[in-house]
């Protein structure tokens, strides 16, 4: 286990004067990267705050990336995992103003969220832990914030730094121009509401600014906030402090520990799959002697199932590592682990059996769709995991994170919501289904679904949504041409453009 600290200064060295000149490194190239940041943050805050995950926050990363390989350079990029994140990085953020799925949108953001800092201090080279490590990400979040909040001083002393004169009377003008804007935008109120005529002759002023000023006097404000940290966390990254690793003796407890713990689970599966199993092969009639309807029992019980397999994942992989490495002891442990692992296998194939009943019965949606997905993935671990069992050297983080990164970017590039309304459609018109949930694939999914709802009557009349359309009626054909205007709306503004929505405006 490992704990961090700053590393102090080493003694002796000579300590930093006062002035912030002398405490900060300003380089000759830091006022325009200072500009650069500023544009920047302008840009970003009108992306995020005023616009949300949208293409011009897929613009935003690749900006940051500009920004970032100008301060420290392309060579970082010769190691190829951090040739392997920079694309994964930039591919999420094409994803912005590729799909119109607000679901892969959020998750695609909190997931930027964390490599996108992981891969900066890998180009800074901060980082003392290998990325394979999970402890590494504790390492990163702690060397981003103080990437963040150890340096706010380092854009003034950029503005400091230079003609000194030049800036001291720069400075009044500066200041008097602030103190006046913050006066007359106090006192202009009081004198509107003071004077009928004063309002009348300053309403077309008032006007303008508000339509042309308003919105970006706001916007260059939240940049100008921004602009301290961001600087401050580009300085970091280029000027380093790597946390100090006190190293400890790795922890380790006796096997007769982790014997019980996957013993007990083991048995509590095999009970558990061997009940289960007279359901599998008995039928609806074995059921129903039992007062359960056959589709009561196939439609529930996926979703916990899942859930169960991940808790094993994690109690495996404890008991691996943490167990003696040699002697009879850890010899069980495998036995029982290997044991654990199969029969977590037999739980998700009749989870996914089960949830195929269902999506059978009641058609697939995105919800069921993407439990297909995380069934698939946890079955790779769980293979992974064997190759961990099979021989005790092997790193399974090191093949576990590449595989789900990869997993996550190829369920980016499947069009689900359209596989999803093409299911849901193919059923209602072979007469496998009576119904169709257009409201919730016209609404609740991307632009992806209109395609396929086209397949179906235009004049169809759709009953009311509830809660949304107050007891309003209309037809599909209605229905489908306002979310097409939405889609051309979203396609009118640079913002919020995706090709999913262009796709589905022209049609």
């Amino acid at each position: 286990m490992n704990e961090y600290s700053v590393v102090p200064a080493a003694e002796g060295a000579a300590k930093p004067a006062q002035n912030s000149e002398k405490f900060y490194k300003i380089q000759p190239k830091d006022p325009l990267s200072l500009l650069f940041t500023l544009l920047f943050c302008i840009f970003l805050a009108d992306a995020f705050l005023w616009h949300g995950p949208s293409a011009a926050l897929g613009i935003s990363v690749f900006l940051w990336y500009a920004l970032l390989l100008r301060q420290l350079g392309s060579a970082p990029l010769l190691q190829r995992h951090n040739q392997v994140l920079l694309l994964t990085n930039l591919f999420l953020a094409l994803t912005f103003a590729l799909g119109s799925s607000w679901a892969f949108r959020l998750w695609n953001l909190l997931v930027l969220l964390v490599l996108l800092p992981v891969h900066a201090w890998d180009l800074s080279g901060a980082g003392l832990l290998n990325w394979w490590q999970p402890v590494m990400l504790w390492e990163r979040f702690c060397l981003t914030l103080w990437g963040l909040f150890g340096n706010l001083g380092a854009p003034f002393a950029v503005l400091l730094s230079g003609k000194k004169q030049t800036l001291r009377k720069a400075l009044p003008l500066v200041l008097g121009l602030g103190i006046s804007a913050v006066l007359v935008a106090v006192l202009l109120p009081v004198l509107i509401s003071a004077d009928a005529l004063f309002a009348f002759a300053t309403e077309g002023f008032r006007n303008f600014l508000r339509d042309h000023f308003s919105v970006g006097l706001r916007k260059v404000l939240a940049g100008l906030v921004l602009t301290p940290f961001v600087f401050g966390f580009l300085y970091s990254l280029r000027h380093p402090k790597p946390l100090k690793a006190s190293v400890r003796t790795p922890f380790r407890a006796e096997d007769v520990l982790f014997i019980t713990v996957l013993l007990a689970l083991d048995i509590l599966y095999l009970l558990f799959l061997a009940v289960q199993s007279s359901g599998l092969f008995g039928g609806a009639d074995y059921l129903a002697a039992r007062g359960i309807s056959y589709a009561e029992w196939a439609r529930s019980g996926f979703f916990q199932m899942v859930g169960v397999t991940a808790l094993n994942l994690t109690v495996l992989l404890v008991a691996l590592s943490f167990s003696r490495q040699q002697g009879k002891g850890r010899n069980a442990v495998r036995i029982l682990s290997a044991a654990l692992v199969l029969e977590s296998l037999v739980l998700l194939a009749s989870a996914a059996w089960r949830m195929g009943l269902y999506v059978s019965a009641y058609g697939l949606s995105f919800k069921r769709f993407m439990t297909y997905w995380g069934m698939v993935m946890m079955a790779l671990l769980f293979f992974t995991a064997l190759l961990k069992i099979r021989r005790p050297d092997f790193s399974f983080c090191r093949t576990a994170f590449p595989l789900m990164l990869a997993g996550w970017l190829v369920i980016n590039c499947i069009p689900v919501d359209y596989l999803v309304a093409k299911h849901q459609v193919d059923r209602y018109l072979s007469s496998k289904s009576t119904t169709v949930s257009v409201h919730y694939l016209a609404h609740s999914l991307s632009y992806d679904t209109l395609s396929q709802l086209d397949r179906l009557e235009d004049d169809t009349l759709l009953c009311t949504l509830e809660g949304r359309w107050w007891g309003q009626e209309e037809t599909l054909g209605t229905l489908l041409e306002r979310r097409r205007e939405s889609a051309r709306v979203d396609c009118a503004d640079w913002h919020t453009w995706s090709l999913s929505a262009w796709l589905a405006s022209c049609e």
